[in-house]
């Protein structure tokens, strides 16, 4: 008897708030800041930073510049993906840079309007202790900074809304969504550049927000929960992988670094910062597919959006398909490892599918 379920009896159903918190607070538990990009020479006030005002500061320096970095990162997405608009035969008229730029602009404001407001929560006393340090930036000071932040906060508040986003444009083709991701993701990098180093690692772990919610199917994994019964064997196997989705993404991804210790893509070496952090994000976007299919008992997800958005943009990036090969074989072992016997047969269905369609045979 399937444990799929109509949406009647409420009561007892998964919600689909108990999944989309317990995603968000994963950014509280890994989110990391890189001090070795700090900028030690110059001592940064850090009670400045974090207060309200500062937050208003960096909010407006942002803003100021939102709208010419939405076109300055348009037409590097338009150049990097000119060649596959016309490969993969994609309907330009799909591709409307004028509404997806008005998407991008109106997702990043609510984000700082939420970066902004979120200062005003700071108890006295964390700010009290940075003005009796002299401010200066210490790993403690990274540390509590980093915990008092609230990504969480955003994903509640815009999680829905990149949700729409992205179902405005799978609905029309599902390769869209690559151009969608691609400009978000270089308008969110460009709107750093100018930020001292915390401010980035601030305003950054927001920004991670948007990118993941674009990049993963998380409202429609929530949304195939929320119809499921909440004892229900399926939603077990999401529930375990969840909260060590990221955990599983950088184990897998520090051993491809290691495997493919010289490799080098257009964005740089797999051990770079920025090639590292988006190598992350990718094992865990194959890792929320997998889960949506688990979820909605069939393998659509994988055949109609992420299959065609891989080919569309690994070969365009400079990723090898023997690297994906080997990221799909790390995870199979990371996801057994965590799971029980009848996890495991009702997930690995799904997971053959999926690797088996990035084979050598198909793709080489």
């Amino acid at each position: 008897m399937s444990d799929t379920k109509s949406l009647s009896g409420a009561e007892s159903r998964i919600s689909i708030e108990p999944l989309a918190q317990q995603w968000a607070k994963k950014y509280l538990q890994n989110l990391l800041v890189n001090t070795d990009t700090q900028e030690n020479s110059t001592p940064l006030s850090l009670s400045e930073i974090i207060s309200v005002s500062g937050r208003q500061k960096t909010a407006a320096t942002i803003m100021a510049s939102l709208r010419s970095i939405s076109v300055k990162a348009w037409n590097k997405t338009e150049d990097l993906l000119a060649g596959p608009i016309i490969q993969h035969r994609i309907d330009f008229n799909v591709i409307n840079p004028w509404e997806i730029s008005q998407d991008c602009f109106q997702i990043y404001q609510k984000a700082l309007d939420v970066y902004t407001l979120s200062g005003a929560s700071r108890p006295l006393d964390l700010l009290t202790k940075f003005v009796q340090t002299d401010d200066l930036i210490s790993l403690e000071d990274l540390k509590l900074e980093t915990e008092q932040i609230a990504p969480q906060e955003l994903a509640r508040v815009i999680g829905a809304d990149i949700g729409a986003v992205r179902k405005k444009y799978t609905n029309i083709d599902p390769r869209a969504i690559g151009f969608v991701s691609m400009q978000f993701h270089y308008t969110g990098q460009m709107l750093i550049e100018s930020l001292n180093s915390f401010e980035r690692s601030l305003v950054g772990a927001y920004f991670k927000v948007i990118d993941d919610h674009l990049y993963m199917p998380l409202q429609r994994a929530y949304l195939a929960a929320a119809k499921h019964d909440y004892n229900s064997p399926t939603i077990s196997v999401v529930q375990k992988l969840l909260p060590v989705s990221t955990e599983i993404a950088q184990t897998i991804t520090k051993k491809i670094v290691e495997l493919f210790p010289r490799y080098e893509t257009m964005s740089g070496m797999l051990s770079d910062e920025l090639v590292r952090t988006s190598s992350i994000r990718d094992v865990e976007m194959f890792q929320v597919y997998l889960w949506v299919c688990v979820l909605e008992g069939n393998v659509s997800a994988i055949q109609e959006e992420l299959f065609p958005l891989c080919v569309m943009l690994y070969p365009t990036l400079q990723v090898k398909w023997d690297i994906v090969r080997q990221m799909l074989y790390l995870l199979r072992f990371e996801i057994q490892d965590r799971l029980n016997t009848q996890q495991v047969n009702i997930l690995m269905p799904y997971f053959q599918m999926l690797s088996s369609m990035f084979s050598a045979e198909l793709l080489d």
